[in-house]
């Protein structure tokens, strides 16, 4: 039987030395993060927690309001969306916090990989702002309900009905048709026109020598029909109002009809009312007002030509010369 290695016996409390320093650097690092890494990673672990509940709660309620609205199944799928979004945005929220905590709780550095991220962040927040301001107006304008599809609207100085909303652009189509697309960046100011009531204002030009207090009154009697009809009774939502003479204008005078009704119901109702109006005028006799001044000249009499002039004979005056008689050559003297 050979003999132990001499070099062998040698390097094993060497060895052991160097396993029992490394046992002890483990157990000062796991100390450590008992004492200092496992309270940090719980509390952030329960502030997670907390804000995970808030927003199931809100979720919750989200979902709940859509269950509810079963007469507007578009205003239902938004907030669907909305929660939908509110969820997802949350857990990644949440995920990216407690991966940095973690990674601080067992002592990895998190200088480089905050400031990857920044590099990052920073090259998409140049190339793709205008998509992140997009979907943040888009966001907001879900949640403040500020129109819906089907609503005619007035935007970026475009007017139409919308017919999608998305979180990055907006759809119109206008009365010929013409579908414009708006990305929501772009969306200052929102002119909602079918939201809860429209106001329908009909100007009626009247000639000036009628009377003011006739014609409001036969303005008054056709806009009351109109309310009163059956076609309109639903549409109409209160009294038409006359508001009088609005302007004067030569021989022109503007009387408005106010008339309060539902959402994109105006034009219907207008119609009618410049139907009844043309037949109450015709009827009563009221000539209607025009904002040109016009000069008529009427002869009561046979128009007669005028007789041609006939030619005039002038004389031509003589004129007598009296005869001048040279005189006489001078005679010369003899010499």
């Amino acid at each position: 039987m050979s003999a132990p290695n001499p070099q062998l016996t040698d390097s094993l409390p060497h060895d052991e030395r160097f396993f029992h320093h490394i046992i002890e650097g483990w157990q000062a690092n796991f100390a450590h993060f008992v004492q200092y890494g496992l309270p940090q990673l719980l509390f952030a672990i329960l502030l997670a927690f907390i804000f995970q509940r808030v927003v199931a709660f809100f979720v919750a309620r989200m979902l709940k309001r859509a269950d509810s609205l079963v007469g507007n199944a578009q205003r239902a799928s938004q907030l669907r969306t909305m929660s939908s979004i509110l969820r997802a945005t949350s857990y990644g929220i949440v995920g990216f916090y407690l991966l940095t905590q973690i990674l601080e709780a067992i002592g990895v550095s998190l200088g480089p990989f905050i400031a990857s991220a920044g590099v990052i962040g920073l090259g998409i927040s140049f190339g793709a702002q205008s998509i992140f301001k997009d979907m943040l107006t888009g966001i907001f304008i879900l949640i403040e309900d500020q129109y819906n599809v089907g609503d005619t609207i007035k935007i970026a100085s475009l007017t139409g009905t919308v017919e999608d909303l998305s979180l990055r652009v907006t759809k119109l189509r206008d009365g010929d048709g013409t579908l414009y697309i708006v990305p929501n960046s772009q969306i200052t100011t929102v002119s909602n026109l079918s939201r809860d009531f429209a106001v329908g204002t009909l100007n009626v030009s009247v000639d000036a020598r009628e009377n003011p207090d006739r014609v409001m009154k036969v303005l008054a009697d056709l806009a009351t029909q109109v309310r009163a009809d059956e076609a309109f009774k639903d549409i109409v939502i209160s009294d038409p109002t006359i508001l009088g003479v609005d302007k004067i204008s030569g021989y022109e005078v503007i009387y408005p009809i106010n008339i309060r009704v539902m959402v994109n119901q105006r034009d219907g109702v207008l119609r009618e009312i410049r139907r009844r109006v043309l037949l109450s005028f015709a009827k009563e006799g009221i000539a209607f007002g025009s904002s040109n001044s016009t000069l008529i000249l009427q002869n009561e009499g046979p128009a007669n030509p005028p007789k041609p002039l006939e030619p005039t004979t002038t004389e031509s005056a003589n004129i007598t010369t009296p005869a001048v008689t040279p005189p006489p050559p001078k005679s010369e003297a003899n010499s």
